[in-house]
């Protein structure tokens, strides 16, 4: 089915679009070509065909979920440095927002199946790389592809915490993403700050910026072991609003605002609460063996508490584990000295790659690789039907 972009069908827009599962979240993909350019028209469009605002987005494509409100936009590219342009877009649940402050990790897997299977990029066999150039960040990375009979393929025994069965592996390659929103790993130059709460409480933070700028913080500084899951989490209303504070503060402090206040519970730097391995049980009530991870980490943006692990917040987090005295590499401990970080999340555990190259200051610490492996999977093809009011 090929409708024609933003066709006119009695009361409501045709928009063609897949539907696709790139790691632990889900995503509308659209070409660029069939929705509107940057700027409100695009915004009410994509809100409108997620049904954002409403807790359950009943009246749209979103599954009530942040991991399932998201959107990609592709085009290929016209940089002779990658081969298609990603433009990644966060649909708030609750609230009538819409974001392109980030990238999203595991919506990224998902960017080279579509392109090889809309055509986009030759397919090559039995493996194709894609050039991936995501707008929001301006980073470039790459992803390598399992294909067959010119499609990216499905079936393989590559398998993710937080995602049923089996896939085929994605290599995701993010090495070249240090500073992609503030041009430096350590945007203030220090490996740990001391942000002070309205409450008069002094937290320390390691801000750090690889794949996507995080603000990490010890789970103990603010009362937590670390286990909690995202439930736990997002009914405490003040924590949430204190992370939101310190996520704000960082902002402010690495150039993302111009005054804290001005944002509330933001996207941007995500927060990342972590804590020293330890035995958990995860939201399917499965044991998670501190043997079995390298530290414990709980995300959270927009207010809520992610399901798994964010992807970019997954590099970030590994590049902040060799870095010489972060909160993260803290936690680690003595376990930073391997190539992997194997990161204890609420649905299991995560391993990614990490490979540092230690520099004479620990702002100066690189990395020789630094990457995952996803799954991906196209789930629906065909048409989105918005309400023609929504432009």
């Amino acid at each position: 089915m090929n409708p024609t972009p933003l066709s006119i069908a009695d009361e409501q827009l045709e928009v063609r679009c897949v539907l696709m599962r790139g790691g632990t979240s889900k995503a509308l993909f659209f070409h660029e070509a069939d929705v509107p350019p940057p700027g409100p028209a695009r915004d009410r469009l994509l809100k409108r065909a997620m049904g954002t605002p409403d807790v359950l987005q009943i009246d749209g494509l979103g599954g009530s979920r942040l991991v399932t409100s998201k959107i990609a936009i592709i085009k290929k590219s016209e940089r002779p440095d990658a081969d298609v342009d990603y433009t990644f877009a966060q649909a708030d649940v609750e609230r009538d927002l819409i974001g392109y402050d980030a990238n999203c990790g595991n919506i990224s897997s998902a960017v080279a199946p579509f392109a090889i299977d809309e055509g986009l990029v030759e397919a090559v066999e039995p493996t194709t790389t894609v050039r991936i150039h995501n707008t929001n960040t301006g980073t470039v990375f790459v992803s390598k592809v399992q294909v067959r009979n010119g499609k990216a393929r499905v079936a393989g025994d590559c398998a993710i915490a937080g995602v049923p069965g089996t896939g085929a592996e994605i290599l995701m390659d993010y090495t070249d993403t240090l500073g992609a929103k503030t041009g430096r790993l350590l945007p203030t130059g220090q490996a740990v700050d001391t942000i002070a709460l309205q409450d008069g409480r002094r937290i320390e933070v390691s801000i750090v910026d690889a794949a996507t700028p995080c603000v990490f913080i010890a789970a103990g500084s603010l009362g937590l072991t670390g286990s909690e899951l995202p439930p736990d989490i997002g009914a405490d209303r003040a924590l949430i609003e204190a992370i939101g504070e310190l996520q704000s503060k960082a902002g402010e402090r690495i150039g993302l605002y111009a005054r804290w206040q001005d944002v509330h519970l933001p996207g941007l730097p995500l927060a990342v609460l972590v804590a020293p391995p330890a035995d958990y049980a995860d939201t399917n009530r499965a044991t998670v063996n501190a043997a079995d991870c390298d530290l414990r980490a709980r995300l959270v943006f927009l207010g809520k508490c992610h399901d798994s692990m964010a992807g970019t917040g997954s590099m970030c987090t590994a590049a902040a584990s060799r870095v010489p005295g972060s909160l993260v590499n803290a936690a680690v401990g003595d376990r930073a000295g391997t190539d992997t970080l194997r990161i204890g999340h609420p649905l299991g555990v995560m391993t990614v790659k990490v490979v540092a190259r230690p520099g004479a200051t620990p702002a100066d610490t690189r990395f020789a690789a630094l990457g995952l492996q996803r799954t991906a999977r196209r789930l629906m093809a065909g048409t989105v039907y918005v309400p023609r009011d929504a432009l």
